[in-house]
């Protein structure tokens, strides 16, 4: 009997301390979101009930059996939303929260645009620059002299825009080609064994090559190596502290990097080391969905956050092509101006906006259907969400 008043009197002791500390939780003001910890973020960002996203990502993912999902918004450059989906390891029930680290494949593009840009602004290279032949940024070390038709017409500008004259998907990109060289012997290789199919700047051919040459161009001018220049002058400047280079095997995964899943067949680890690594500023960067979106509001040239480009930069940064979509890094939709790009490796899938009234979104997957339709379905995702006016979006910035 004494035993049983005891252990009742335990319990209720216990029920008192848990209704205290339940009513301080309520009456103490929150953590300002600038004070808070990586982890308080992610966990109150969470905890963000949005059927009108949750809904459509979740039938989504079922629908192209993809694993693991990361997704941001912003509006008017606060963060209002972010949660991650699904699993970022299948085999060891590890999930995808905020924080976890994807393969954002060719959005990297963007990445390596704005640090051209900033090259740009500081007067230390010109869109109009040439890139090879005795004036140009590159030189003409790298393959054979003379060198063939049109190589030495290639700008900054043209590599920029996809309109190098070849070297692109059409023309069978060499940048997965020759995978014992490094990138400086891969374009003299290119220079001499892929003759280029146009004139520069008369027509558009996506190429992962002219990325690899923008890469080597900061690094020229600079004088830094390709990630210290993007980390000291790009991702510092946005709060951005954890976004690296990957690594093509599953070895090399990286801490709070999520695991890849192919499909169809494809091999999400099948990459050369060598070809994966070479690939950086044109793919191989690893980030956060939130990342991609502190990168974004300091470039969007939007007043509400202080961006690391000047206006002017931005705009031309922003302004499509004659001949197409492109601007630099970026492609800009016919309506309303609005920005996004895409990436795609084996076992990744990633989509970003920023819209003309004041969003911005990034959508990070583990996994690439194949289907037609997958890259539509990703599109179309937050639009419901950010064109709604019953959405209810949170009053405070969770950035």
């Amino acid at each position: 009997m004494r035993w049983y008043y005891s252990n009742r009197y335990i319990k209720l002791c216990l029920l008192c301390l848990l209704l205290a500390a339940c009513s301080k939780k309520d009456i103490t003001p929150p953590i300002p979101p600038d004070t808070q910890s990586d982890t308080d973020e992610e966990q109150h960002i969470q905890d963000v009930d949005m059927p009108v996203i949750d809904t459509q990502i979740t039938n989504f993912m079922a629908l192209y059996n993809v694993p693991g999902a990361s997704i941001a918004v912003t509006k008017n450059g606060r963060l209002v939303y972010a949660k991650g989906y699904g699993m970022a390891d299948v085999e060891a029930l590890e999930a995808v929260d905020t924080s976890s680290l994807f393969r954002i494949a060719s959005l990297s593009k963007f990445i390596t645009s704005i640090g051209i840009m900033k090259l740009v602004e500081d007067d230390q290279l010109e869109l109009t620059d040439k890139v090879f032949g005795d004036d140009g940024l590159l030189g003409d070390t790298l393959g054979s002299l003379p060198y063939p038709v049109h190589v030495e017409d290639i700008t900054v500008e043209y590599l920029l825009r996809h309109e190098g004259g070849g070297w692109g998907n059409s023309s069978n990109d060499p940048a997965f080609a020759q995978s014992t060289l490094n990138i400086d012997q891969l374009i003299g290789w290119a220079i001499d064994n892929r003759p280029l199919a146009n004139p520069p700047g008369t027509n558009t051919d996506y190429s992962n090559l002219g990325f690899m040459i923008l890469g080597r161009i900061i690094e020229k001018v600079s004088g830094q190596s390709y990630v210290d220049f993007i980390e000291e002058n790009v991702l510092t400047p946005a709060g951005v502290t954890n976004m690296q280079i990957g690594a093509s095997s599953l070895a090399g995964r990286k801490p709070n990097e999520v695991k890849y899943y192919g499909q169809s067949g494809q091999n999400p680890y099948g990459y050369n080391s060598n070809t994966f690594s070479r690939l950086r500023a044109a793919g191989s960067w690893i980030a956060s969905a939130i990342d991609i979106l502190r990168i974004m509001v300091h470039v969007d040239g939007f007043s509400t956050v202080p961006d690391i480009l000047a206006p002017a930069t931005i705009t031309t940064m922003s302004t499509p092509s004659t001949i197409s979509q492109y601007a630099f890094g970026i492609r800009i939709s016919s309506v309303n101006h609005n920005w996004w790009h895409g990436g795609s490796l084996s076992g990744t899938r990633t989509w970003m906006v920023r819209t003309y009234h004041g969003y911005c979104w990034s959508i990070l997957l583990n996994t690439r259907n194949t289907s037609s339709a997958f890259t539509t379905a990703i599109d179309h995702l937050i639009w419901p969400a950010v064109n709604s006016s019953s959405t209810v979006w949170p009053d405070q910035d969770l950035f």
